[in-house]
């Protein structure tokens, strides 16, 4: 095997030099600035697009921001509207219910007033009754007729008036 013959070792040993320099040449001249541009390429790339995500993430924290905000104005004005409407109906239900209370308080006066007439006029109509009716059981049952005002005052001590 030549590999192994001593005698060649060193034209061997020549052309392994040679060839590699000739791979460190072509590496260094071809291959790696190709990878090192690569790299740098990615690199640049995922630069960019961190640059863009953190644009994004901060435009959607603004976007959030926004909407948190239009939601709590929303619910402080929709907490004030039904504050306000709660309130006109408090008004109203107190107005109409000073309206029924006047209502009633006037019918209820105008009852008992009618109530005193009726009472009234029941018991004049209850005292000339009794009137009539004690003159004509003297008039019937005694020896003279009484006189009207002896049968007023008996009805009347009678009656409590």
């Amino acid at each position: 095997m030549p590999q192994l013959d001593v005698a060649l070792f060193p034209n061997l040993i020549f052309w392994l030099a040679v060839a590699l320099v000739a791979l460190y040449l072509i590496l260094t001249r071809v291959a790696l600035p190709r990878i090192g541009t690569i790299l740098a390429e990615r690199n640049d790339a995922i630069s960019n697009d961190l640059e863009q995500a953190a644009i994004y993430k901060r435009r959607a924290q603004e976007a959030e921001a926004a909407y948190n905000a239009a939601l709590a104005k929303a619910r402080e004005d929709s907490q004030k509207i039904a504050a306000e409407t709660k309130a006109q109906i408090a008004k109203e239900l107190g107005t109409l219910m000073a309206k029924a209370d006047a209502e009633i308080a006037a019918r209820t006066a105008e009852s008992a007033k009618r109530i005193r007439e009726i009472e009234a006029s029941a018991a004049e109509s209850v005292t000339e009754v009794a009137r009539a009716a004690a003159a004509e059981l003297v008039a019937a049952l005694g020896p003279r007729p009484a006189d009207e005002a002896t049968v007023a005052a008996a009805v009347a001590a009678r009656l409590g008036g």
